[in-house]
């Protein structure tokens, strides 16, 4: 990622924000739902607090494409994006899920290792599909900005 800030580089985000976005709905509200219910019952709101949401959904890919994105220049290849990326999302997810186990009462520690490794997997394929959009965008195809 260049210091100047390109309409490749917007489609990048855009591409990875919505990457994240459907990914994460996948799984809290399908694949892992019953999983959050059980575990932190008394602890989720009625319905989510839509601000905090979307504010989280458009700031983290934007630190994905900063942190990682950014850092994995292409001559390294995809390993390092994704490397990058998972190890961003474990620190990311580990000071949210560890900050909960230590501050608050029954928070579960199973569930916390489950969402750290979810956090990492999902920012990997949030960086990957942000590097391969925005290396696209500058007729790089997806395969090579992978390679």
């Amino acid at each position: 990622m260049s210091a100047v800030f390109t309409y490749a580089h917007a489609v990048g985000y855009a591409i990875a924000a919505l990457t994240m976005v459907l990914l994460d709905a996948l799984w809290l509200g399908v694949v892992a739902k019953p999983l959050y219910q059980d575990g932190l019952a008394g602890l989720l709101a009625s319905s989510p607090r839509w601000s905090a949401a979307v504010a989280f959904y458009l700031l983290y890919p934007l630190g994905v494409m900063v942190f990682v994105v950014a850092a994995a220049p292409a001559a390294q290849g995809w390993p390092r994006t994704a490397l990058l990326g998972a190890l961003f999302g474990f620190f990311c997810y580990a000071t949210y899920d560890l900050s909960n186990l230590a501050t608050l009462k029954g928070w579960p520690a199973g569930l916390s290792m489950i969402d750290i490794a979810w956090g990492a997997l999902l920012t990997m394929l949030t960086a990957l599909a942000g590097r391969a959009a925005t290396a696209a965008m500058n007729g790089i195809g997806v395969k090579e900005a992978l390679s």
